[in-house]
């Protein structure tokens, strides 16, 4: 049976973090979008670009007395990609190497910051 529901953890170059229970995050796996484009004489052409994986609306918490938005922001800030992984409820956990997109803005009602990670190739389970 598949089993959907809240994000468990982010880790971002190593460091983990927890997700709020009602995140709901989205995920593209990366890979290409495809495009059909039509000719003159009625054939058409396929059209392939290469897109990045994507994870989206990932609100991890973050803890002032670990430095958390430092480091996040540190990470965001550095012109290098690194490891990340996302586990699931189901258990399933995915891994890519990216950076985060966007700007990181903490909340400090609910103690977190939304994220969104973006990277090279496709996501993979581990």
């Amino acid at each position: 049976m598949s089993a959907s529901g809240s994000i468990q953890e982010v880790t971002l170059k190593g460091r983990r973090f927890p997700v709020a229970a009602d995140a709901d995050g989205s995920r593209s796996l990366g890979g290409w979008s495809n495009e059909v484009q039509q000719n003159g004489d009625g054939s058409a052409r396929l059209v392939k670009t290469r897109i990045p994986f994507k994870f989206d609306g990932l609100q991890i918490e973050i803890d002032d007395g670990k430095g958390d938005q430092e480091y996040v922001q540190g990470l965001a800030d550095s012109n290098e990609l690194f490891p990340v992984t996302v586990t699931l409820v189901s258990g399933n956990t995915y891994q890519g190497v990216g950076q985060i997109t966007g700007e990181i803005v903490f909340s400090t009602m609910s103690g977190t910051a939304t994220l969104t990670l973006e990277g090279q190739a496709k996501l993979t389970i581990q």
